[in-house]
């Protein structure tokens, strides 16, 4: 575990920028970037094209370590290069961001008010790859739509049980219980999931780390205690569907909480841009999540 990079994520100010939209999500990004699906004949293609804008984001003099921490990358994403580099090397060497990878497979079908995780083929290979590509840690979503006790607590004892075999092998796990912004009674259930993590949290081995990725929570500062639990790194924000102007407004209400955004990150930018344009959108996004992330 690099000391260092674990000291930029508990204390550091910034946020983490999420790059790791996959599957299914990729054509919904890659049209808002304005590359339509006739850009690309297959998969394949799809993400060499995705690579390409990460690339423009990430080498752009506007994603730097002033105001960001970590990077979360998508699996075919850390296996390609910037600049001759793995991207996680690329990331820290050149750029002084920390590399994290999204390691979960996509979410099983809405049962008990929640979605699981779908089980997770090759996990074990794919933290031993993740290590040796220089990963920090990991996340993983599942997502809670309904108040429903019984779903909440199995989202959270499946996220600690995975978290467990990622801690296993020197990494850091993510663990992102999203909330459902659509959800009603949202203020109650982000006050069961509160419990139920700072449940898990208590039981941990002494000396194991986590990180918390959260929705923006309905009541102001709910989620303190979480913060404070010693097992956890950092306690971080999606977006969860809000707009940029929107979901930085509720965050910046949130002491201590950081953001870890996606779609607010590239809201904004687009392929045509010339590279003085997409720079100055980039730039003037990231001071925004990050004045935001460090109230």
């Amino acid at each position: 575990m690099n000391k260092e990079q674990v000291e930029r994520i508990h204390s550091g100010k910034g946020f983490i920028a999420a790059l790791d939209q996959s599957g299914g999500s990729t054509p919904k990004a890659l049209l808002q970037y304005g590359i339509k699906e006739d850009r690309y004949a297959n998969e394949e293609e799809m993400y060499g094209v995705v690579h390409e804008m990460r690339t423009r984001i990430i080498t752009s003099p506007a994603f730097n370590a002033d105001a960001i921490l970590g990077a979360i990358l998508f699996e075919n994403t850390m296996n390609r290069t910037i600049e001759g580099k793995f991207t996680a090397d690329y990331l820290w060497e050149n750029k002084g961001i920390v590399p994290f990878l999204k390691i979960d497979e996509g979410l099983a079908d809405v049962q008990n008010g929640v979605q699981l995780m779908k089980p997770m083929t090759g996990l074990t290979e794919r933290l031993k790859l993740a290590a040796e590509r220089n990963i920090f840690g990991t996340k993983m979503r599942s997502v809670i739509k309904e108040a429903n006790p019984e779903g909440i607590k199995k989202v959270v004892e499946q996220q600690f049980d995975i978290a467990k075999q990622i801690l296993a092998e020197g990494l850091i796990p993510i663990i992102e219980p999203e909330v459902d912004i659509h959800s009603a009674n949202r203020d109650h259930i982000e006050r069961v999931l509160k419990e139920e993590l700072l449940e898990r949290l208590h039981a941990l081995d002494p000396g194991a780390n986590v990180m918390l990725k959260l929705t923006i929570p309905s009541e102001d500062n709910v989620y303190q205690a979480l913060m404070k639990e010693p097992h956890v790194l950092r306690v971080v924000a999606l977006s969860g569907g809000f707009g940029m102007k929107e979901a930085n407004e509720k965050l910046a209400r949130n002491h201590g909480l950081i953001a870890s955004f996606s779609r607010a990150l590239s809201e904004g930018l687009a392929a045509q841009q010339s590279d003085e344009q997409f720079n100055a959108t980039l730039s003037n996004t990231i001071q925004a999540i990050y004045n935001a992330s460090i109230t």
